[in-house]
């Protein structure tokens, strides 16, 4: 079983391709914990595995949230890695979710991270389309390399790309980020919006609600995944002035497929 969070799809094409090679389950951490669905059973021998994004050096809020929540069923000690999608560096994303998974009564066997292209356009420009596809070529490379590690149930084994500073980017930003970098007061569409609904279906905090045929962001805090921001069509949706001219990305894999 997997469990996945996704914005642009990043952490979602690449917990699909792992599902693909091990034949397991794919679980959504945003609908679940939305459903309050916590209590999962494992079959024998199936394995355990996490899929996220890194959010300011950590994992997202959400995740970490599920975490908490999470009541698993299995027969004996299960193997259990996580794998988090960054755009140059997770810091020390994994020690801390290992820390998590541990309190949760479950141990860490491995640990992976995977660069990606960057979706956070309120700092970041999208990537242009030859350094996408530069950056997801490589990217199908390493899950590759990570399929093979998880079918080889290779434990105490981590392939992480902390970056510098790892501790203090992890430890004392990540927090600040939290408490003051997810209000969502400075979300807004502009008059390109066109009332379709996708950024209303695609928030993984269900706090977006059309209001005259416009979103309105209905919850003080969100989760900062930039799914309303980076799905809409017309590229109606800025938050501040930043995003305005750092263009969008989403995965190809969410380009056709959108949930």
């Amino acid at each position: 079983m997997i469990f996945y969070f996704s914005g642009s799809g990043n952490s979602y094409a690449t917990a699909k391709k792992i599902a693909d090679a091990t034949h397991d389950t794919l679980v959504n951490i945003a609908d679940a914990m939305y459903h309050k669905q916590f209590t999962y059973t494992l079959q024998p021998n199936e394995k355990l595995g996490f899929v996220f994004p890194v959010y300011a050096w950590a994992a997202p809020k959400i995740v970490r949230q599920f975490i908490q929540s999470l009541q698993l069923h299995h027969h004996k000690q299960v193997y259990t890695y996580a794998v988090c999608t960054c755009g140059q560096s997770a810091g020390e994303t994994m020690r801390i979710f290992a820390s998590d998974l541990q309190a949760s009564g479950l141990t860490l066997d491995s640990g992976f991270s995977v660069v990606m292209p960057d979706n956070y356009a309120i700092l970041f420009k999208a990537p242009t389309l030859q350094e996408q596809k530069r950056m997801l070529d490589y990217a199908e490379h390493i899950t590759d390399l990570i399929v093979r590690s998880v079918l080889l149930e290779r434990r105490r084994f981590y392939r992480v790309k902390k970056g510098k500073y790892s501790h203090l980017l992890s430890y004392m930003v990540n927090p600040l980020f939290v408490r003051l970098a997810t209000k969502t007061k400075s979300f807004y569409a502009t008059k390109d919006c066109i009332g379709c609904g996708i950024c209303k279906k695609v928030c993984t905090a269900h706090c977006i609600t059309l209001r005259h045929g416009k979103p309105v962001w209905t919850k003080p805090h969100c989760h900062m995944c930039m799914a309303c921001l980076q799905h809409c069509p017309k590229s109606a949706i800025q938050y501040g002035k930043t995003t305005i001219k750092n263009g969008r990305y989403l995965h190809p894999i969410y380009q056709t497929h959108k949930e």
